[in-house]
């Protein structure tokens, strides 16, 4: 068939269309330019050049979402390593009913938003962007000193109080989410982080914390043509929210307990993405079974309704070969494969 441009692959590809090729991308975190937006865009913008990927999942600093709240890091300073969180904004249960709604163009998530901008510019047209929204669920676990756990208390011990804190940021999600667009994002990657996995919550407690938050936030910007929810974790809860009001589902479907890309074709009617495992074989090798992934996610789904990715971010000292390897193999399926 004709050669399509990039965004024409991602749409068909996204509507189980034909296409040319199988549209790809990856992404991960640069720990020293990301606390900028002019370094955010910088660094996003150059993997994509260098990688010819087909769209561009913005990948921020993970403490954007809290920043405004009052949290406060520590950056590593390091090229592989995370910041460090060294101020929590919620430390008890009434500090849930001081959050307010935030303004989308003010603090750490206008600079996102001037990050977009950037980076909109800086493509010129040329390929999809979306930007990363947490789930309110998830903004909550990194508000809280403690983590997921300690709000794993809180539903027990001040669920009201936790109900008017999650309300609170979903609102302020929605807003900032319908932003992203406004300045000219695709739509948002929806990540649940740490929750919609049976390894921390039931279907119950994920429908009374997570779900109607969740959906307030999609709502808002279901009209985008591009929005991706990625679900982390192994035993992820794939069914549960497999209805999502999105264009596309990302999991780590190699992980145990997670549906193959095969099964997650059938189990709902979104496009599937992923197939490489980011922390193993993509990491670490060797190129033969990076080749073996990539030619088994294809032969999975026959290249319908497919975008090749990682599971979740890639770690920071994936060598430049590898990703390169995955472009070849996707260029040569579904000839046999050689180095």
């Amino acid at each position: 068939m004709a050669s399509l441009t990039k965004k024409e692959r991602v749409i068909a590809a996204l509507s189980g269309q034909p296409v040319d090729r199988v549209p790809t991308s990856f992404w991960g975190h640069d720990y020293l330019r990301e606390w900028s937006a002019s370094g955010l865009a910088e660094a996003m913008l150059e993997a994509h050049s260098r990688y010819d990927w087909d769209f561009m999942k913005v990948n921020p600093r993970a403490s954007y979402y809290v920043e405004d709240w009052g949290c406060k890091f520590k950056p590593s300073g390091h090229p592989h390593r995370s910041p460090v969180c060294v101020k929590y904004a919620v430390r008890e249960p009434g500090d849930w009913e001081l959050l307010q709604v935030l303004d989308p163009y003010k603090g750490a998530l206008g600079e996102q938003i001037q990050a977009l901008r950037l980076i909109g510019s800086g493509l010129k047209g040329d390929a999809p962007y979306v930007q990363t929204v947490f789930s309110p669920l998830s903004v909550a676990g990194r508000l809280a000193e403690g983590g997921e756990e300690r709000v794993k208390g809180y539903m027990k011990e001040a669920p009201q109080a936790l109900h008017q804190g999650l309300l609170v940021i979903a609102e302020t999600l929605a807003q900032y989410a319908k932003a992203c667009l406004e300045v000219g994002a695709s739509g948002i990657f929806f990540a649940t982080t740490a929750w919609a996995t049976y390894d921390l919550l039931n279907e119950e407690e994920y429908r009374e914390f997570g779900l109607n938050y969740d959906l307030k936030v999609l709502t808002e910007v279901a009209q985008a043509t591009f929005n991706i929810l990625h679900i982390c974790r192994d035993n992820n809860m794939f069914d549960l929210l497999a209805d999502y009001p999105v264009a596309a589902i990302n999991w780590a479907a190699t992980l145990s307990g997670n549906s193959s890309l095969q099964e997650g074709l059938k189990r709902t009617d979104k496009a599937v993405m992923g197939g490489i495992s980011e922390k193993t074989i993509l990491k670490d090798g060797p190129l033969e079974a990076i080749a073996a992934e990539v030619y088994a996610a294809l032969e999975q789904t026959q290249g319908r309704r497919f975008l090749l990715a990682p599971g979740c971010s890639i770690p920071t000292d994936v060598p430049s070969d590898n990703l390169d390897l995955v472009r070849r193999a996707l260029n040569q399926w579904p000839k046999p494969w050689q180095c």
